[in-house]
């Protein structure tokens, strides 16, 4: 089972108050369903591929409307080959139409009526229709995280992406293969989407997956780093032995200041040893405190020494 099709699971289980019942239907049929005319009748065709969304259409008609619907079946015979639902509705359509917000006097709407969503509860149940008409999240095992509500109506993408806006959920939108794409790319606006449309069970996965990748990719970067550290030390080790090479081998050294000289021994006695390291080994030696910057220093009268030598 994917993600999507988990959290269109879960939030086609959440029960819903009278007027959030309302405003889901509005979303389902503005996104699944197209209006047909039948011997002088109206007729609702609502299409979907998922199941589940199909099952909520069907039960929320029925509780709202009482209305006795025809469902069938289609097989694709292209691609994927999954089913489609179909649900034709035959009575009360225009009653259902106006109900929800997309039939007005001057006939249809691209867009519900702003009384559907006025209150909060009906905004987020909205936008829970929507996401189960036409949405999808990536899962969050990806790295690419990435949701979207599509929709052929670019009056209701704007719609749909300020209805989002208002969760402080920052939408763009899309232009794709005809289609409007309302989406969001940040994973913790996408949590907060989750928490939203009321995909409590599905946030705590997403979170959890996305809280676990950032503690690997943090130990990651914290190995890197360490590694990374590790080289420059054994690196600028490598060139402080080799000034002190040089300078033994032109005959220099014991003419050296007795200061250079201490750290340059303790140099070729400790060769992978780090700067605050040897700063730690000089003051058990002698007892006396210096600091990295007194090291790197000295190390830095080494090497002027060294670069003189032909």
């Amino acid at each position: 089972m994917s993600f999507t099709t988990e959290i269109k699971s879960e939030i086609s289980q959440n029960e819903l108050k009278t007027c959030c019942t309302r405003a889901q239907l509005s979303a389902l049929i503005q996104l699944n369903a197209t209006l047909a005319i039948s011997n002088q009748s109206y007729q609702l065709i609502i299409k979907t591929e998922n199941p589940t969304t199909a099952k909520r259409i069907w039960i929320l008609l029925k509780e709202r409307y009482k209305v006795t619907g025809e469902l069938s079946i289609i097989k694709k015979m292209k691609l994927k080959k999954n089913n489609i639902y179909v649900i034709k509705v035959i009575s009360k359509v225009k009653e259902i139409l106006e109900d929800v917000g997309l039939w007005t006097s001057m006939g249809l709407s691209d867009r519900p009526m702003r009384s559907v969503v006025a209150k909060d509860c009906c905004a987020r149940a909205y936008l829970a229709g929507a996401f189960l008409a036409s949405g999808s999240i990536n899962t969050p095992i990806k790295t690419n995280y990435h949701c979207e509500i599509a929709t052929h109506n670019d009056k209701h993408a704007v719609f749909v992406s300020k209805l989002m806006q208002r969760f402080e959920l920052p939408a763009k939108i899309v232009m794709r293969r005809q289609q409007q794409v309302v989406y969001l790319k940040a994973s913790d606006k996408i949590a907060d989407f989750l928490r939203a449309i009321g995909a409590i069970d599905a946030l705590m996965k997403f979170e959890d997956i996305r809280i676990q990748r950032d503690f690997r990719n943090s130990l990651t970067r914290l190995d890197n780093c360490e590694v990374a550290n590790e080289m420059k030390t054994l690196q600028a080790a490598s060139r402080q032995i080799d000034d002190i090479i040089k300078i033994q081998k032109a005959g220099r050294f014991d003419s050296l200041e007795e200061k250079l000289k201490e750290v340059a021994l303790l140099r070729i006695d400790f060769p992978d040893a780090s700067l605050n390291e040897l700063s730690d080994v000089y003051e058990e030696k002698t007892g006396t405190v210096m600091s990295k910057s007194g090291m790197k220093h000295r190390f830095n009268k080494l090497r002027e020494i060294a670069e003189k030598i032909k």
